[in-house]
């Protein structure tokens, strides 16, 4: 038996900086959406929300074609609040921990199923790649990396936006998802590789990276 668990999936944002006039959640990679690429690789959680904002109706169509249990949550004030507002809202109700994920992002088929596999709470980073990131700052304890705050420029690791916490813990935001776990920082580090879209540049290396194999 794994844990008890709600993934959230934060999917509301407009994608302005990337200018393609869709929401990043359909944009497609080899031919495949990327909400649909987490749903693939989640389809043994049983509770998963999907937070909708902008081109609602279009996510949620897509989504029900692939799967038809998943949960709308709409996040109505998308344009002035950030993804954690969308946690937040989504979070009511929830099982013990949530395993949080933007709509933006790839992840590696690998490193999805050690976040599937984690049973304790985590934020994650990757090597910093692309144009605008938000840094981890983190320090070792034990023989475990901690994350103990988050930067503009100091940080070994980028966020990628992916943590697992207690879900009491994220009932209340509205900025980044990262000011949401803030308050109770330090938590484990976990290692995930990612590719996050915000710009056309991130796009072309992220279909690049699948291109060559997640390599």
């Amino acid at each position: 038996m794994g844990i008890s668990r709600t993934v959230i999936i934060s999917c509301a944002g407009m994608g302005n900086r990337l200018g393609l006039g869709t929401t990043k959640a359909l944009l497609e990679v080899e031919g495949e959406p990327l909400i649909i690429r987490h749903l693939k690789m989640l389809q043994d959680e049983q509770d998963i929300r999907i937070v909708v904002g902008y081109q609602a109706e279009k996510v949620i169509d897509v989504v029900r074609q692939y799967r038809e249990d998943v949960l709308f949550v709409f996040n109505h004030q998308y344009r002035e609040t950030g993804t954690g507002a969308s946690v937040a809202a989504a979070s009511k109700h929830a099982n013990d921990y949530i395993l949080s994920l933007d709509g933006d992002l790839l992840i590696h088929p690998e490193d999805m199923e050690k976040a599937l596999a984690c049973s304790h709470e985590f934020a994650s980073g990757d090597i910093p790649g692309t144009d605008d990131p938000w840094l981890l700052q983190t320090y070792e304890e034990g023989g475990t990396e901690y994350v103990s705050g988050f930067s503009r420029t100091e940080g070994y690791y980028e966020w990628n936006g992916i943590t697992q916490m207690e879900s009491e813990k994220m009932l209340h935001g509205k900025g980044h998802v990262f000011q949401l776990i803030e308050p109770w920082l330090p938590v484990p580090f976990l290692k995930l590789r990612t590719r996050e879209i915000d710009t056309v540049n991130d796009y072309e290396r992220a279909v690049e990276w699948v291109r060559n194999g997640f390599s």
